[in-house]
């Protein structure tokens, strides 16, 4: 389909990999755009590998299945590149984040990609500092607009205090959108 965009997240269990997709999404239909998002959960367990998919599109969607052939995939644990094949699919001009300490150039070697675009940013370092808790999701959402330029990040700010403006305290909620402010501007590239 032309004009569809299909993000494939990567994320163990408890660290937001299905909320950062649903957030996405949500973003999306606020800028008057098609959506989906959906987890796929294996052994249903805390820090079990799983994967959630979003697709943003100007026009319907009508896929109805598992994002294979992704445009940005985005891998919230740097573990999972030793257990999960994170790059199947992606397509030679693809875009993938990972949350790591390492750099962008480390990642491309360890992952053999001579294609592509490879970004890093070390959202656990960011939500602990912030947050005081280790979730990624939201610094790596705030990552991922900057390396797509998918959204506008005004617009999953908004999206963010929709979601979450009476389910979590004024702290959380502030703390989550310096979280992805702060990975927005950290994020890098190679």
């Amino acid at each position: 389909m032309d004009g569809l965009t299909e993000i494939r997240w990567h994320g163990r269990g408890g660290q937001g990999a299905k909320t950062a997709a649903l957030v996405l999404a949500e973003s999306a239909l606020e800028e008057g755009k098609y959506i989906q998002a959906f987890p796929e959960y294996g052994p249903e367990r805390m820090g079990a590998p799983m994967q959630s998919f979003t697709r943003i599109s100007q026009v319907p969607i009508t896929l109805h299945s598992n994002v294979r052939n992704p445009h940005a995939v985005v891998v919230l644990d740097v573990t999972l590149l030793e257990v999960v094949d994170v790059t199947m699919g992606l397509s030679e001009e693809g875009v993938i984040l990972v949350n790591t300490s390492q750099s962008p150039g480390q990642i491309r070697k360890k992952l053999n990609l001579k294609k592509g675009k490879v970004f890093t940013v070390d959202a656990t370092s960011i939500s602990l500092d912030i947050m005081g808790r280790n979730l990624p999701n939201t610094p790596m959402l705030g990552a991922l607009i900057k390396a797509t330029n998918l959204l506008s990040i005004d617009t999953v700010i908004s999206a963010i205090k929709i979601k979450f403006g009476k389910k979590f305290s004024s702290k959380v909620l502030e703390g989550n959108i310096e979280a992805l402010k702060k990975a927005y501007e950290e994020v890098k590239e190679e």
